[in-house]
């Protein structure tokens, strides 16, 4: 030792973990509510900030009471099982407290059995499995809840809430949502690490709460200078540390306490920390150097340490939680399967006594990191062999356990470039995140898995028909996922059979998306490799059955549901697949306009025990709504959409009774019911999460500003945007109903060219798959421009073939826009009696549905033919004759009576088209018309008048 100026200087040799501090504050807020129980404890901050120090130093101040704590621990694992963290530390619970058998477990307890194998002797039988993800996710938290009961959980910790799997963060809402709170809740999370559409936001966001809850959210921030002189003087004898070291400190960790406390060890190590006139100081600022990062200075104390050390310190960042000293020492290679060697237990000693690893609470004889940071410097600073090498051993010890753990099994088997042992355990972690209801994981697993370039061609099929393809809608891959599929198709190397597979479900995904055309494509080319007698096969035949599937005309979506019938016929069916294809037929004859499908409708079924059944009920009942709708059996629709409404609620089916709410605004809108539907239409525009739904709620909101004139010139923006994405996805109803609501707004706007435009294609869809039940909305625009541009024998042709194709079907909203059609074409033929007495019978068509908007607009027109075919009548007010129009607007019509194109008027008046669009406008709406026609007609009598 030397001498320095001022007095006597010793090299410090030993540096102890350091204190809590500068978290008295929040220490004493977490304790506190953690006495008041239930508490609901948030503790959130950047990595290395204290959140789990904070925790467990309030856990020991409350242990005194006796409560029993439960500590979870999410790994970061990209293979990560559904609940897994959860599972291992019921496990541990049970074996450490209490024997399984002497709980009162109820027959829910059987949902368990997928996760604790170990425990089949004593679980309850397992209950039939649900199609239904929600309702299977539903049923799996209440079993834990309940377990968590038994068990006499009084707080439960989930560290690193951030890495957690959907399953685990249901479970913590649906127990921070229970009233009364069964337990005290405590979770620390990092806030940089969360996604966007995490569901750990709306846990986070429940704060405040009920008042029976002690709500406590702590966000830890970086420790002051005065707060980092503290930490670093109680790692070194707590003797004062100089000003000027621990400002330096402070600039060069950021006042990090993790990073802060493995720079004073790294210090020590390089003897850059001194003692002089009793304080801690530094030396000369140009004889040390502290790392910028946790990483470099982890790894710079890392290589001062013996090779068996290092080995240990790669085991435990491998393992990546905490272990004892012969796992420890396995998989670092330093023991076998006997006792620990004398080599393992002095190198975890080594690694304990420089702070490295630290051991758990509660005396349970495991080490670990004291921070994920540490872990990761350690595992990236090892050679890739050396790193895969530990794997290979780690998943060698852990197959041999019993339960084996088949996330951690995945993980290791990938790292250590076992590509077909990955392939098992990963298939078998998706087999059981299924079971649990958890698609979107078990989605995950099997992307990764068909994404594998090793997998054999024979592997790939089985792995996609266990794809759950509703998962398809939020899944933030979904695009990666469906070109893999694709890929698998383009590769060649499927046999026929699981082609066919492999096309049947990309075709189901699309179809759930939404793209209704790709989906068709796909279908095609899969149905002639198709097998005889599977269930999956016969749905696909009734989905092309529906019309929307596909270009084809009525008899060919028929002849689907024949080819379904045979199919189904050739293999058993559950209950629910057989109500599933019942729904499917139904559903495909209501919508191509069949009234045999009519006779298949039955009463709403309420109180339906099975899950998978009510879900196929709450379809039911949405379909039938969404068809009588379109039918025009109103009465009968708003029965079934909100018998849809609540057996979804009550069933946790949210797509479904969002749809229905959608619908049934729809139906407020056409019958003139209902307050505040602008509100809530927009309100699902913009939350709802199934795209097609969102695209409904936003036609209607457009038809809504639409009535109320507001909006202006993006009101026609707006729906040409709504019409081409509703025919992108083949979503017939939106792309219909958009382009006749443009076509109105055209068509008032005196472009009678513009709206046969926008209907021409949309007819001749109409009228190639023989669908007229279809053209309500369209048909009567459509007649109405073509009547305006002097096109009376097309305008006649379409209502024959409206007419024609309608036949006898009992549609009263078809029905009555094929009166409107048959009065406009009266209308433009001049003929005031005819046309007076058509308008007249539509106005009753529409009353008895009832559309108030469609009567008032066919009786106006009934009553000014009337007047019109009397010859007399007063003139003013809405109808305008002659000396109401303004001169201006006499001009205009003047020039329509000698015939001439709205193009000419204006040359003629030197005014430019849309003036002259404008003014035609203004001229038919004081007439009360809404074609140049009847606008002529009606001039030319008051004229004779």
């Amino acid at each position: 030792m030397g001498s320095g100026e001022g007095g006597r200087v010793r090299r410090n040799t030993s540096a102890d973990g350091p204190r809590l501090v500068g978290r008295e504050r929040e220490l004493l807020r977490v304790t506190e509510a953690l006495r008041l129980h239930p508490a609901m404890v948030i503790v959130e901050g950047e990595s290395g900030i204290g959140k789990s120090r904070l925790v467990q130093e309030a856990l020991e101040v409350v242990a005194g009471t006796g409560s029993r704590v439960l500590l979870v621990a999410c790994p970061p694992f990209r293979e990560a099982l559904t609940l897994g963290p959860v599972v291992d530390a019921v496990r541990q619970a049970v074996r450490t407290r209490t024997r399984l058998a002497g709980l009162e477990l109820s027959a829910l307890a059987g949902t368990l059995r997928p996760h604790f194998p170990e425990w089949a002797h004593t679980l309850p039988p397992a209950p039939e499995p649900l199609a239904d993800a929600g309702a299977a996710r539903h049923r799996l938290i209440s079993a834990f809840t309940e377990l968590f009961g038994l068990l006499g959980v009084e707080i439960l910790v989930v560290e690193d809430v951030h890495w957690a799997d959907e399953v685990t963060l249901e479970l913590l809402l649906t127990l921070a949502s229970r009233r009364p709170q069964p337990f005290s809740l405590v979770l620390t999370f990092r806030p940089e690490e969360v996604a966007p559409d995490s569901l750990l936001l709306r846990l986070s966001s429940r704060l405040p709460g009920h008042a029976e809850v002690s709500h406590v959210r702590v966000t830890l921030g970086v420790l002051t200078v005065t707060a980092t002189a503290e930490l670093v003087s109680s790692m070194l004898d707590d003797e004062h540390v100089s000003e000027a070291f621990a400002a330096f400190l402070h600039e060069r960790t950021a006042g990090v306490p993790l990073v802060l406390e493995e720079c004073v060890r790294l210090m020590r190590d390089r003897a850059d920390v001194v003692r002089r006139d009793g304080e801690w100081m530094r030396r000369a600022l140009h004889e040390i150097t502290v790392p910028p990062t946790i990483r470099d200075a982890v790894v710079e104390r890392v290589a001062r340490l013996g090779p068996d050390a290092r080995k240990v310190l790669l085991a435990a960042a491998v393992l990546g939680y905490p272990a004892d000293e012969h796992l420890l020492g396995r998989v670092g290679g330093l023991a076998d399967d006997a006792d620990p060697a004398p080599a393992a237990e002095a190198a975890v000693a080594q690694a304990v006594r420089i702070g490295l690893l630290t051991e758990s609470a509660g005396g349970s004889g495991r080490v670990g990191f004291r921070h994920a940071l540490a872990a990761q410097a350690v595992y990236d600073g090892a050679r890739p062999a050396d790193r895969r090498a530990a794997h290979r051993r780690a998943a060698a010890v852990l197959e041999a356990v019993r339960p084996r753990p088949i996330a951690k099994l995945a993980h290791h088997f990938r790292l250590a470039g076992d590509i077909a042992r990955w392939c098992v355990y990963t298939e078998r972690a998706a087999d059981v995140a299924l079971v649990s209801g958890d698609h979107r994981a078990a989605l995950t697993l099997l992307h990764d898995l068909i994404n594998e370039p090793s997998l054999p061609a024979e592997a790939v099929a089985p792995l996609v028909r266990k794809m759950p393809f509703l998962a398809f809608t939020d899944y933030a891959r979904r695009t990666e996922a469906i070109d893999a599929l694709r890929d698998v198709l383009e590769a060649g190397q499927l046999s026929a059979t699981d082609r066919a597979a492999v096309r049947g479900q990309l075709g189901r995904v699309l179809f759930c998306l939404g793209d209704h055309a790709a989906a068709a494509a796909e279908f095609e080319l899969a149905v002639p490799d198709l097998g005889e007698g599977t269930y999956i096969d016969a749905w696909a035949m009734t989905v092309l059955a529906l019309p929307w599937v596909g270009p084809w005309p009525v008899a060919t979506h028929l002849r689907w549901l024949e080819l379904a019938e045979r199919f189904a016929a050739g293999c058993e069916l559950l209950p629910h697949e057989r109500l599933t294809l019942q729904v499917n037929r139904m559903t495909a004859l209501l919508e191509l306009g069949e009234e045999s499908g009519w006779a298949l409708v039955s009463e709403p079924a309420d109180g339906v025990s099975e899950p998978q059944l009510a879900v196929e009920h709450a379809r039911a009942a949405l379909n039938v709504g969404d068809s009588a709708l379109r039918w025009g059996r109103y009465e009968e629709a708003r029965t079934h959409l909100t018998s849809a409404v609540r057996i979804a609620a009550s069933n946790g089916v949210e797509v479904i009774r969002i749809m229905a709410l959608v619908t049934l605004l729809r139906l407020d809108f056409l019958t003139g019911s209902g307050q505040g539907l602008a509100d809530q239409a927009r309100a699902w525009s913009e939350n709802a999460e199934d795209p097609v739904c969102r695209l409904e709620a936003s036609l209607l909101d457009t038809q809504l500003a639409v009535v109320a004139e507001s909006g202006g010139e993006h009101l026609e923006e707006r729906l040409q945007d709504i019409r081409e994405e509703g025919r992108r996805r083949g979503v017939i109803a939106v792309w219909l109903e958009s382009a006749a609501a443009h076509a109105r707004l055209r068509l008032a706007a005196a472009d009678a060219e513009a709206a046969v435009e926008l209907t021409e294609e949309c007819i001749r869809l109409i009228a190639d798959k023989e669908m007229w039940i279809w053209a309500t909305e369209i048909a009567p625009v459509r007649v109405a421009a073509l009547a305006a541009l002097g096109r009376h024998a097309q305008a006649d042709r379409t209502v024959t073939a409206f007419a024609q194709g309608l036949g006898a079907r009992n549609a009263p909203a078809a029905r009555a826009a094929l009166q409107e059609c048959r009065a406009i074409c009266a209308e433009s033929r001049g003929e005031a009696g005819p046309a007076a007495r058509a308008w007249g019978e539509a106005a009753r068509a529409w009353a008895q549905l009832p559309r108030p908007q469609e009567e008032a607009r066919a009786a106006g027109s009934a009553a000014l033919w009337a007047r019109a075919a009397r010859g007399s009548g007063r003139r003013g007010g809405r109808i305008g004759y002659g000396n109401r129009l303004s001169p201006r607007e006499s001009e205009v019509v003047r020039l329509l009576l000698e015939g001439m194109t709205n193009r000419q008027i204006a040359e003629e008046l030197s005014r430019s088209p849309s003036t002259v669009g404008a003014q035609l406008k203004s001229a038919m709406r004081k007439h009360g018309v809404t074609t140049r026609t009847a606008l002529a007609v009606i001039v030319s009598r008051a004229d004779s008048d």
